[in-house]
């Protein structure tokens, strides 16, 4: 199942549901580890169907808080040690609406070993990040979120205002060093609406807009693509590592709605 085909299917139960009965359902404080055990695997066969998925504890780690300061602003780190094994990751926030959050798929210019983002998280919750392997193979870790009503969260500010700039990127960089990989941390201005928020002015729900591709690039070197849905946060950040060719990074950001920005960033000389 595609990213657009979850998010679908999900966001039209969702809407039915909230406007009749508030909140999808309760935060899963009290679900017992069989019955989060079963949604999941009824998330994963929906996503990957009959693949064999095992667990790992070495190939990637999630370090997310245990219980969120903001839910609607979780900081999520994927560490993958062994990252020239890895082909993509996945990661699957179990209870949020649209569970399936973003797949990042690598390119020959990537170093996997750490990627952080900021989520959404809708209730108490398991997350799992799924890594495909390069030879076909699947391997999953997972952490307990305590979370919740952040995919319904308000932006503190009129939809005009957090549309402003939308597709306006800042891209920083840390010290290089000769034959090091470089880390990076791209920040795109973007909503992200998730279609779950409700206009504090007109008390209508504001229409699903996020960031659905994203592609980073060194001339024809892929770093990564992420396909995304509505669990990540509003403004994205991603940080990220890649390997340096001397060429500058472009950046390719697509949303569900139509629109399209591109933008070029060019790294810093290696320090001695």
């Amino acid at each position: 199942m595609t990213l657009k085909t979850a998010h679908a299917a999900a966001l039209a139960l969702i809407l039915a549901t909230t406007a009749l009965a508030g909140p999808v359902r309760a935060a899963g404080a009290s679900d017992t580890e069989q019955e989060r055990a079963a949604r999941w695997q009824e998330i994963a066969k929906s996503i990957f169907g009959d693949r064999i998925i095992e667990k790992t504890d070495s190939l990637v780690k999630i370090d997310a808080p245990a219980r969120a300061l903001d839910a609607a602003l979780v900081p999520i780190t994927l560490t993958m040690p062994q990252g020239d094994q890895i082909k993509a990751v996945s990661l699957v926030i179990d209870d949020n609406p649209a569970p399936y959050a973003a797949r990042f798929e690598f390119g020959p210019a990537a170093d996997p070993a750490e990627l952080k983002l900021r989520v959404r998280v809708n209730n108490y919750t398991d997350m799992h990040a799924v890594v495909e392997t390069q030879d076909g193979k699947l391997y999953e870790a997972k952490q307990f979120v305590k979370a919740s009503g952040g995919c319904s969260a308000p932006m503190g500010m009129s939809d005009e205002e957090a549309m402003k700039g939308m597709g306006d990127m800042r891209m920083k960089f840390a010290e290089t060093q000769p034959g090091k990989p470089v880390e990076a941390t791209l920040m795109i201005r973007h909503p992200n609406f998730s279609g779950m928020q409700m206009n504090q002015v007109t008390r209508d729900y504001t229409p699903a807009r996020y960031i659905d591709k994203l592609t980073v690039s060194a001339s024809d070197r892929k770093v990564f693509t992420m396909t995304g849905d509505i669990s990540i946060a509003s403004n994205p950040v991603i940080n990220f590592a890649f390997k340096p060719d001397g060429k500058p990074l472009q950046v390719a950001a697509s949303d569900n709605a139509g629109g399209s920005w591109q933008h070029s960033f060019t790294p810093p000389s290696p320090t001695n």
